[in-house]
C-alpha cells in the first residue's frame, strides 16, 4: 500500500463488506469508521460495533474531502451491482481506495486501479495493468504483460498467462487457466476449472478443457439485471 492512511467507508453491509472490514482494519493503513448500505437493503443501523448509514446520503454522514470509501460487493449479475454502486460513489465526490495482501506478490511497475481487492497469495508480475473496480481472489497468478479491464472478478486458483488482454466485466471460476497471448472478449464467463486456449468472443460463457462457449450466454448465467 502507498496510501498514508486515511478514514473510509465501507459501501456494503454483506458478506464482502465484513471481509473488507476484516482486511483493512487489520492489513492495511486505513480506519474503517462506517459502513453504507443502499435503504433498500438497509437492515440494521450497526455492524461490528460501527453505524450503517444510508447509501443515498452518504456524503451528509461523511464528507468526501475527509473520508475514502471502498465498494464491497459481490460479482453477481456480472459485476453490474458492484460496478453502478462504485460509479455512484465516486460522483458522491469519493476517492475509492484500494488494498493489497501484504502476503501478495505485486511487482513494482504494476498498474491498480481505484476500488480494487487483492487478496493473499496473488503473484501479479511485470508490467501488469488491472484496471478500476477488479477483485483477485486469493492465490491467482497473473502473468507478465498481462492487461485485466475494469470490473472484473477473478476467483481462487486462476492462471492467466502472459499478455493477455481481459476485456471488462468478466468472471473467472475457480481453478479456471488461460494460454499465453489470449482475447478475452467483455461480458465473458470461464467456468470452473476451464482450459482456455483460444481467444473468446464476448458475452459468452465457456466451459470444459479445451474451453468452448456454451449454448447459453453469460447475460442469462448470471441473471443480470434480476435485481
Amino acid at each position: 500500500m502507498t496510501d498514508n492512511g486515511s478514514e473510509i467507508v465501507i459501501v456494503g453491509a454483506g458478506e464482502m463488506g465484513e471481509i473488507a472490514y476484516e482486511y483493512f482494519s487489520h492489513d492495511s493503513p486505513y480506519t474503517v469508521v462506517a459502513f453504507a448500505v443502499e435503504e433498500r437493503w438497509r437492515k440494521r443501523d450497526e455492524l461490528l460495533g460501527l453505524p450503517v448509514v444510508p447509501f443515498e446520503d452518504l456524503e451528509a454522514h461523511f464528507d468526501p474531502v475527509r473520508h475514502k470509501a471502498f465498494v464491497a460487493l459481490s460479482g453477481r449479475e456480472l459485476n453490474r451491482p458492484r460496478t453502478r454502486v462504485f460509479r455512484e460513489t465516486k460522483a458522491k465526490g469519493f476517492v475509492c481506495v484500494s488494498y493489497v495482501s501484504s502476503h501478495a506478490f505485486v511487482w513494482h511497475n504494476v498498474e491498480i486501479g481505484e476500488n480494487c481487492f487483492i487478496f493473499e497469495n496473488n503473484v501479479v508480475q511485470h508490467n501488469v495493468v488491472i484496471g478500476d473496480n477488479v477483485i483477485l481472489w486469493s492465490g491467482n497468478h497473473v502473468g507478465h504483460g498481462t492487461r485485466i479491464g475494469a470490473n472484473c472478478f477473478v476467483s481462487s486458483h486462476v492462471v492467466i498467462s502472459g499478455f493477455c488482454n481481459i476485456g471488462e466485466n468478466c468472471y473467472f471460476g475457480v481453478n479456471s487457466c488461460l494460454a499465453n497471448d489470449l482475447e478475452i472478449g467483455e461480458d465473458c464467463v470461464i467456468g470452473m476449472g476451464a482450459v482456455v486456449v483460444r481467444s473468446t468472443e464476448q458475452g459468452k460463457v465457456y466451459v470444459g478443457n479445451p474451453a468452448r462457449p456454451m449454448e447459453k450466454d453469460s447475460f442469462t448465467a448470471m441473471r443480470v439485471g434480476s435485481t
